[in-house]
C-alpha cells in the first residue's frame, strides 16, 4: 500500500507550490526553511537584547524599589517568568510613571505592573 503524504497544518498557498516541486528542490527548501527560523530566532533574541539594554533600570533604581520595600525579584510575581524578565519605566501618560516587570513571549512583549516611580 502506498502512503499517503504528509498534511502539515500549513495554509493552501504555500502548500500547493511545495507539491510541485521535486524531492531535491523540496530539500532545498527545508534546508532554506531551517536556517531562515535559525536567523529569525537571533534576531528576536538580538532585539530583545538591545530593547532591554535601552529600558532596563539601573542599579540605583533598583536599589529604590527595594528601600521602598518592593521586591525585585522575578520569583516573587505569580505571572513573571524567572528568567528573561527585567525591570523597565513606563510613561502611561506625560507625568504618570511606572516601574513594570517586561518579558518576552514569543513574538509579542509582556508587562506586569510593580509600583508608580513617584509614590505620593
Amino acid at each position: 500500500m502506498a502512503r499517503k503524504p504528509p498534511t502539515p497544518d500549513l495554509p493552501k498557498y504555500l502548500l500547493e507550490p511545495l507539491k510541485k516541486q521535486s524531492p531535491e528542490r523540496l530539500e532545498a527548501v527545508a534546508t532554506y526553511a531551517s536556517d531562515l527560523a535559525e536567523w529569525k530566532r537571533e534576531q528576536r533574541e538580538a532585539e530583545l537584547q538591545q530593547r532591554r539594554a535601552e529600558e532596563e533600570v539601573d542599579q540605583e533604581e533598583l536599589e529604590e524599589l527595594e528601600e521602598r520595600g518592593l521586591s525585585t525579584d522575578p520569583n516573587e510575581y505569580d505571572d513573571v517568568p524567572a528568567s528573561g524578565a527585567y525591570i523597565t519605566v513606563k510613561e502611561t501618560k506625560p507625568g504618570y510613571r511606572y516601574f513594570y516587570w517586561q518579558w518576552r513571549d514569543g513574538d509579542s512583549w509582556k508587562n506586569e505592573y510593580i509600583a508608580p516611580v513617584n509614590p505620593k
